[in-house]
Order: structure tokens, then sequence, then C-alpha cells
């Protein structure tokens, strides 16, 4: 049997039930689980084989969300089983139009959602009892996620329970105010009797006088006996509407208490953590958006807290028609109506939120964009009259000061930005209110006065948004402001490597609640490691070893790393203070290797063909134990991103060539590059080069005929002195003079790299043909003994 099967068996009053119904709303509509119930948990649940952590997972994913689609169509083109249902129909072919358009370029989002959804099923039929077994893989649901749900739920009811009573004590107080006025009318006629025997008198009275008739009068005992009755009747139904109201006072009080405590774990805990995951995403982290599953619960929140806070008004209304105040009892209807509409005050503000956050480096002059959305909008109406955001930007010291007072004095910014006012708009298929800034651009920016050794790259801005409407007709004015993640903002592209430093620092390590922009000075290497792996991981696609990550630490530290007792790594180390005998600092460092692997080594990098982080001296020592022409991939210690080639030649002796960087690459690749050389056989340890970098060579194209009445030429890369001729030619010399290395430079090399190293030799239809200037600064020791009319009459020989 089926969950869904198992869950429509619960009864209908089943508070399991009710939990079950309370997960699916706009969102995912609760139509959509019942109508695609079997395909959802075939497709979503049982037939999950693949591991977020493979290649295809995504592609899988988004596969199976427009499936999900296509079925939702399908059903709401018309199957049989739904033929009777037009509104259904309607709202089928809605929730897909809605997946579609929300989803499309995001479908993680919604097969998480729906993963969420199942395990929450699970879990509370879990609860009432029921068996799972054989029912394929368990699902999880996070215990925050789980309790949520459950609170909501649990304040609905309460919610409900509550109208109730204020319904019942209405049709009391009118069933009272009825008696009342018919005891009233008893009164007046006794009273009327008594006239016309004499002065006015009291009730009392009024019996003494019926009785001293004689005979007695029948009519004024019945009178007299009806007016004792309804009186009766009037204290008791008096009784039962103080002690009515007394329950429903302390219903609101209770109900306001589960609304505070779990408001705040959705606003101080779940909206926090997200922000702070959406943070730590711009150094890397994996960040999975939950943000619908939010709205979701503010939207509930903000639905219920209204509810609740129109209860009171009606029972403070109901209260101004009958003045009824019990004895010893305090009257708190008016403190509970400032509590709930402040904690609503609070919900709006919160929600106001950053959806796409502007760059974190920020260039002037250059366009960018952001996107602002307020979480409950649709469900108070605040689209009815759309409230306009406007943008600017401030320093640090004007956003301590902004959270100190609340606000910033008219006109306060620190830069001049264009086209920064938009009018939020309402998505009615996603129920999303926001507004997005795709024009956005930064004129100029003004600067606090540097002290010390800061520099403008220190220096931290952000962006405040800023917006203001009403809700409930105008009976609710609401202010509502955000900050940005901290922005800093260059003018030139060499600033960018310090901007990233700081940047970095301030997403993995500022704490949550700090004052602007305020973060520690020295941070332990484990934490530091960390962002590190993340960063080359996001920017590559693989992150950092164990062996990497040690080398990392000895550099950071200059040699001073103790990696027993976790060594605190300060701001200053770095990216402030030089690396010994280096004029960059280790964040530069690291920043030019993580650039050019992006950039230009991504595919070998990923593959794990570039050793990368190891020293000159232990790769010398991996490589004198090998074969001959057994070589490895390291980056340059003196090169701002570069990378070498280190190899071991016939007379075993180790060298390398000088570091190929990011525009030697533009020339040729790396991995043509160590097809070119044939004296390159194995790549450490023992694995072929062509097994590795063979899908990476650029293949080759006839250039046998001309193009545009032209030759192309092919630029291959050359080593003097080695037999490195490439494959696509032949009869190379094999010299035993080899270049010695530069003794300025703190990687022994030999001269390999375009522009001032490489030889370039171009091919053509024709023969060979070579271009010298490579050897403008190389002295004639460095070739002597090469016999360069032999190596311009090398043949050519196509692969």
């Amino acid at each position: 049997m089926s969950l869904w099967a198992k869950a429509q068996q619960l009864p209908a009053d089943s508070i399991h039930l009710q939990q079950i119904r309370g997960i699916y709303g706009d969102h995912f509509p609760i139509e959509v689980r019942h109508y695609l119930a079997q395909f959802i948990e075939e497709k979503f649940w049982s037939d999950i084989e693949l591991m977020p952590e493979n290649a295809t997972y995504e592609t899988y994913v988004g596969n199976l969300v427009n499936q999900l689609i296509q079925e939702i169509e399908n059903k709401a083109e018309g199957s049989s089983e739904v033929s009777e249902y037009f509104l259904t129909k309607l709202k089928l072919a809605e929730a897909a139009k809605m997946f579609r358009q929300r989803y499309s370029q995001n479908p993680m989002q919604l097969f998480n959602f729906i993963r969420q959804c199942l395990a929450a099923e699970m879990k509370y039929l879990q609860d009432a009892g029921a068996d799972f077994m054989g029912m394929g893989p368990a699902l999880t649901i996070s215990d925050s996620a789980a309790e949520v749900l459950h609170k909501l739920e649990d304040l609905r009811r309460r919610t409900t329970s509550t109208a109730e009573d204020t319904r019942k004590l209405e049709q009391e107080q009118e069933a009272f105010a009825l008696q009342y006025h018919e005891c009233t009318k008893v009164n007046a006629h006794l009273q009327q009797l008594k006239n016309q025997g004499g002065p006015a008198c009291t009730g009392d009275q009024i019996h003494r006088f019926a009785a001293s008739v004689d005979p007695p009068d029948q009519q004024t005992l019945q009178m007299i006996s009806k007016k004792e009755l309804l009186e009766q009747d009037l204290n008791r139904r008096v009784a039962q509407l103080m002690e009515l109201r007394i329950r429903i006072m302390e219903k609101l009080r209770q109900t306001y208490q589960h609304l505070a405590q779990l408001q705040s774990q959705i606003i101080d805990d779940e909206l926090i953590r997200w922000k702070r995951d959406q943070q730590l995403s711009g150094n890397g982290v994996p960040f999975t958006s939950n943000l619908d599953q939010i709205q979701d619960w503010c939207e509930s929140l903000a639905e219920i807290i209204w509810h609740n806070r129109q209860q009171i008004k009606e029972v403070e209304r109901l209260k101004q028609k009958l003045a009824l105040d019990p004895p010893g009892v305090v009257d708190a209807l008016s403190s509970i109506l400032t509590d709930i509409t402040q904690l609503l005050s609070s919900l709006v503000t919160s929600t106001f939120i950053i959806e796409k956050q502007p760059p974190q480096v920020m260039k002037t002059n250059t366009r960018f964009t952001a996107t602002i959305r307020l979480l409950v909008g649709g469900k108070l109406n605040v689209h009815m009259t759309p409230p306009q955001v406007k943008v600017t930007i401030i320093s640090e010291s004007q956003a301590n000061m902004l959270l100190k007072n609340d606000k910033l004095l008219k006109g306060e910014s620190s830069g001049e930005i264009l086209n920064n006012t938009g009018t939020m708009e309402y998505q009615q298929t996603t129920r999303q209110l926001s507004v997005s800034f795709r024009n956005m651009q930064l004129k100029k920016i003004k600067r606090a006065e540097k002290k010390g050794t800061e520099s403008v790259m220190d220096e931290k801005f952000s962006l405040f948004f800023q917006s203001q409407f009403s809700v409930g007709g105008g009976e609710l004015m609401f202010q509502v402001w955000t900050l940005s993640l901290p922005v800093v903002v260059i003018v030139h592209g060499n600033q960018e490597p310090h901007a990233w430093a700081t940047v970095t620092w301030d997403n993995a390590f500022s704490e949550p609640g700090r004052c602007p922009f305020q973060v520690p000075d020295k941070v332990p290497w484990s934490k530091m490691k960390e962002t590190l792996s993340l960063k080359m991981k996001h920017a590559t696609g693989r992150g950092l070893t164990e062996d990497n990550l040690r080398f990392l630490a000895e550099k950071a530290f200059r040699g001073n790393y103790n990696e027993a007792t976790n060594s605190m790594l300060s701001w200053a180390q770095f990216c402030k203070e030089p690396l010994s005998e280096r004029n960059f600092t280790f964040w530069e460092w690291f920043f030019a290797i993580m650039k050019l692997t992006r950039e230009h080594l991504r595919g070998p990098w990923f593959d794990a063909t570039i050793m990368g982080f190891v020293k000159k001296k232990q790769a010398e020592e991996m490589l004198s134990t090998c074969p001959a022409g057994t070589f490895l991939l390291r980056f340059s210690d003196s090169e701002l991103g570069g990378i070498t080639i280190a190899w071991i030649s016939d007379s075993q002796e180790v060298f390398s060539l000088q570091p190929f960087t990011a525009k030697d690459f533009t020339v040729r690749s790396l991995a043509d590059r160590i097809s070119d050389l044939n004296h390159l056989i194995t790549l450490y340890p023992d694995t072929p080069k062509d097994a590795v970098f063979n899908k990476y060579y650029t293949p080759y194209q006839d250039q046998q005929q001309p193009i545009n009445g032209y030759v192309r030429p092919l630029l291959v890369n050359f080593v003097p002195g080695f037999n490195n001729t490439a494959t696509n030619y032949n009869a190379t010399p094999n010299h035993s003079s080899y270049m010695s290395p530069d003794p300025l430079r703190d990687t022994p090399s030999v001269a390999s790299s375009y522009a001032g190293s490489t030889a370039t030799m171009t091919t053509g239809p024709g023969g060979l043909s070579m271009n010298m200037d490579c050897f403008d600064n190389l002295d004639e020791s460095s070739y002597a003994g090469i016999d360069i009319n032999e190596i311009v009459a090398l043949s050519y020989n196509s692969k």
C-alpha cells in the first residue's frame, strides 16, 4: 500500500491527518499530491539511486522535475479520473504552470521540497502507528522542519477554537441582550401596575402589593414569577459570559505566547540560518535554498497572527457592547493586542530580505543586480498598493548608526547609485512579492580616512534597501529596511585579489548579530583550511587534499606551522604581510593559482593530474627514483599564477620549466604543450601522458588547403636541448647541452614560456619555420652546440 493510501485511511478527525494536510500549500498543492501520488512516490522516493555527489545527479533531478510537470499537465488536460472536477483541473493546470515558471531553472529546489513533504508524511503516519515494511527507503525530514509544521498546525487549531468561542460569545451576548430586554419589559409592566395603585416602589414592594390584593391579581403574580425567572437566568448568563470572556482572553494570551515562540524559531533560527548559508555560498559552500519553505511558514504565521489580532478586536467590540467586568480579573485584551501587533510588525520587517545579493566586490561604473523580496507580502495584500524600494550605499560607520537608531539621516549615503529605485511586483503563479534591480551602477564612492596599514580594499560598505507600505486598508504602516552583505568597492582590476581577501574573511568568520562589520583578527587554521578548500572547489570543481592543505599551512605560517596546536592565522599573515623573500602575500599567491586553474587548468585539476601544491625539493625527491621522462606539475612558488613542469632527464637530473602563466595558455593549452615535448613520457608516478592528457589535446585540423588565401600556422612548444619535438614532427636532434637554470629564480628552470622564452614553431603545408625572438634573453652558452639549421630543416609530419 502506498504512502498516500495509508494517509487516506486515517480517520477524518485524526490529528495526524490534519498534520499531513498542513504540509501542503500553494507551493505544492495537495491536489498534485493526490492525483500524482503513484508517480511522486515511485520517482521521488523509491527510484532514487543516484547520490548527490554523482556528476549526473543534477541532470537526473532536472529530467525528473520536467517529467512531473508533464504528468500534471496531462492530468489537467482531460484525464477521465478528473474530467468531472473542473476546479481541480484548473488547480492542476495552475500548479504545472507555476512549477514550470518557478523551478525550470532550479529543479533541485522543487525536488528537495517534495522529498521533505514525503518525509513529513512518513513521520506523521509513523506517529499514527502505520507500518512501512517493504515500502522503500526511509525518508527523513529535519527535526526543526517537522517541529515547525507541527506547531503551525497546533496554532491553527488554537485559532479555530478561539474563533468558535468568540462566535459563541457573540451569540450568548445577543441572547442575553434579548432576555435583558424582556426582563426590562416585565419590570416596566409591573411598575405600571403599581403606579395605578400608588407611588413607584421596588420589586419587593410590588410583590407585597400584589399579595395584598383581595382576591390576589393572578396576572400580577405571573408577571412577578416571570420576572424572577428572567433575573435568575440573566444572572446565570452573566456568569457564563464572564467565564467565556476569561477563557477567550486566556486562549488569546496562550496563542500569543506560542506564536512568539514559533516566530522566534522561524525568524531567529531558520531565516538567520538561510542568510548565513547565503553568505557562506559566497565562499563556495553549496547552498540549497529553502526560502520558499520559509515563506510558507512566514505566510502561515502572518495569517494566524492576523486572525488572532482580528479576534482580539472582535472581543473588544463585544465587550464595549456589553460592559461586564469580572471582579478581580485584570482586562489584558489591550495589552495582548499591543503585543500581537508588535509580533506582526516584527514578522513583516524581518521578512524584507535580499533574495539575490549584489556583488560583494563591486567595481565603479559597472552594472550590477540585486533582488529584494517580502516573504509575507502576498498574504497581507501589500501588492494592492505596490511599494517602492530605494537603494543607497552606506559605510561601516553609517551601518552602525543605523542599527543603533533604526534610521539614517535624510540623504545620508557614501556614494551615488544609478537606477536605484524600483517597484515591488506580485507574481500570482509564484506568490512572490519582489523587485529585481537589473541595471544599477555605482557612479562614485566616498571613502573614510585610512589608518595605519589600511587600504581601500579593507574598507567595507553595504547596500541599504528601504521601503514603506501599509496593510489592513491603511490600519498599520510599516517602514522596512535591510542591509546587504559587506561590499568592497574597487576602481581597477588589480585591486580585485585583496578585495576578495576582505570578502572571503568576512563571509567565513563573521559572527551572527555582530556590529557591522566586525570580524576576528585571528582564526584557527582548521577553519581557514576549510575555507580555502571550499573556495578552490567552487572555482575549479575539486577541493584540496590534506597534503595540499599541509603545504598551504607551511606557506601561510612561513614554515612555522604546528599541526598539533591548530595555530591561529592572523589577518596580516593572510593578506597583508609578504611571503618570505617574495613581494606578494599568501592570499595573492593562492588567489592567482585559483584563477589560473579555473580559467585554464580546470579539467586536468579536476582529474587530479596536477599535483600542484608541492615543494620544489619534494618534487625533486619524488622524481629522483623514477625512470627518465617522468614528470609532474606543480604551482610556482616564485611566480603569481604560474605552473611548472618538473621532470627527470636521461642523466637522472631533475629539471623544471620556467612557469607557464595565463598569458601562455591563451596561446597554447597545457595539454598541447605537454604533447609537444617528447621528453615528457610518464606522468608521476607511472601513467603514460597520452592516457591522461589525450582528451585535452587540441584536434589537428588539416591545413593543406589555404583559408581565405592564407595558410594557418601552428604554434608548438619547444625546449632547446631536449628530444622534445612533438609527434607531429620528426628528426629532432638530441643534444647534450641543456639550459642552465636561472640563478635569480627560486625554482631552477628551463625557459619554455611564450613571449619571452618559448620557441614558437610555425608550420604549414610547405614545411616549418621558427620564431627566434624567444632566444633574445639567452646567452650563447645556453644553446651552444645546438644546430639551428638542423632544427629549421625539420620536415612537416601530420598527426
